[in-house]
């Protein structure tokens, strides 16, 4: 197998981090893209097989630097997973006043336009790969969310951001496919990752309660089962695959 290299955003905790690890047990050379660094449990599993980089996904020349940095170490980046993101409730009109037009605009910068810039980094980075059999040099897998299709009272920036995301899944597929690139969105519902930790408890058992089965929040390991399947499947592209267990969120 020639040697090639996968880049996760967002892959110090969480998802990302759950997809670090399952390369890692592949033997696969991947670069962790994040504002953290991974704690010191995660950095002694993953070893040598993975890097690094300080990155901030809106910023044009961090994630290159991480690009070139994969690159450099592992060989040509063939996958790039981009799980980076961030939530902010706030109802668009509470008691304080209408919704902080500086938030929505943070929430739409970081899920929506840095998954874009690092997806367009990526492409022209996976452009110089020689191709598989297929004809295939790369795979750039973003992540939507359920709150694209059925966001809950409070969740408009977070819900506009996703729903970009996925809207963006097919274009791009499109656009990318006579490069031999392909692009998957994924869709999950709740999991158990640091960013639903923090929602109150009462919330987190009302959104478990809406998972038809299992009736839990996702793992992150099920969310990284489904990135290796994207990775070896190729008739996988253009689209957005929803991870939620049935789930259908309810207004609130």
């Amino acid at each position: 197998m020639n040697p090639s290299s996968y880049l996760i955003a967002g892959g110090s905790s969480g998802l990302g981090a759950a997809c670090a690890r399952r390369l890692a047990d592949r033997g696969t050379g991947c670069v962790i893209a994040d504002l953290q660094p991974p704690d010191d449990t995660l950095r002694q599993e993953l070893g040598e097989r993975c890097h690094f980089c300080a990155t901030d996904v809106t910023d044009e020349s961090t994630v290159q630097a991480a690009l070139q940095t994969a690159q450099d170490r592992f060989g040509p980046v063939r996958g790039v997973v981009i799980c980076a993101g961030i939530i902010r409730g706030e109802r668009i009109l509470g008691a304080s006043g209408p919704f902080d037009l500086n938030l929505f605009r943070r929430v739409i910068e970081v899920n929506l336009v840095g998954t874009f810039n690092v997806l367009r980094l990526a492409a022209q980075v996976m452009r110089d790969n020689a191709p598989n059999a297929d004809g295939e040099r790369g795979v750039i897998i973003t992540t939507s969310s359920v709150a694209a299709f059925e966001g809950q009272i409070g969740q408009a920036a977070y819900a506009a951001s996703k729903g970009g995301v996925a809207s963006l899944t097919l274009p791009a597929a499109r656009e990318l496919g006579r490069f031999g690139i392909r692009v998957v969105s994924i869709a999950p519902g709740v999991f158990e990752t640091p960013m639903v930790q923090q929602l109150p408890e009462k919330v987190r058992q009302s959104l478990e309660a809406q998972t038809v089965f299992p009736t839990r929040l996702g793992r992150p390991n099920e969310f990284a089962s489904l990135v290796l399947h994207i990775l070896d499947n190729p008739m996988l592209n253009g689209d957005v695959i929803r991870l939620d267990g049935g789930m259908r969120m309810g207004a609130k």
